[in-house]
């Protein structure tokens, strides 16, 4: 049954995604597409498909189009997404969503190589994130219940902008969408 979380959260990608993303040559709605689509090519499940598909709905749900990282400020994205997608398809989806910029931060700390596959983007956002993790916030992060599931999103993130790639179009993931969120409503 199509639910007005759902509908709200895929209009607001439809209509506010035509920005580019980043620095790359694709735009927010293609990254997020992109992102859907390499999680089924994976065999993720539903709930990392659509944390995929909308694991950047933070820079959107606010109604300011600022970027913020050009004027040095960490917007948190991955905080305000959470938010938003946990009422609506909860930890399932909002976990690795919330976790994705820190696993960035993990796995440039524990595989060296790592930070040379980032975007010239996701490298400027690094500082502005918290750069490398300590000892201490490692720890924490691998504690996580959702750290591997973040782990595999924030791979797909990097491979994720890739001008002209073919996808499924925003509607194809609605159905999907909209038994996650049943689901966790209890219906």
């Amino acid at each position: 049954m199509p639910t007005k979380a759902v509908e709200r959260l895929f209009t607001r990608l439809a209509e506010r995604g035509s920005g580019s993303y980043g620095l790359s040559d694709v735009s927010q709605l293609e990254h997020a597409l992109q992102s859907a689509t390499l999680a089924e090519a994976q065999g993720g499940d539903d709930a990392l498909v659509i944390a995929a598909l909308l694991h950047d709905i933070g820079h959107l749900v606010t109604d300011t189009d600022e970027a913020l990282a050009e004027r040095g400020i960490d917007d948190r994205h991955e905080v305000a997404g959470a938010r938003t997608l946990d009422l609506v398809f909860g930890p399932s989806v909002a976990d690795p969503v919330r976790l994705h910029v820190a696993a960035k931060r993990y796995l440039c700390t524990v595989e060296p190589d790592y930070f040379d596959l980032l975007s010239a983007d996701s490298v400027r956002s690094l500082e502005l994130q918290g750069g490398l993790m300590d000892e201490a916030e490692r720890t924490a992060f691998e504690a996580e219940p959702g750290h591997r599931a973040a782990i595999k999103l924030r791979r797909i993130d990097d491979a994720a902008k890739v001008p002209g790639m073919e996808t499924p179009v925003l509607q194809d993931y609605r159905d999907m969408a909209d038994g996650l969120a049943a689901a966790h409503q209890g219906g």
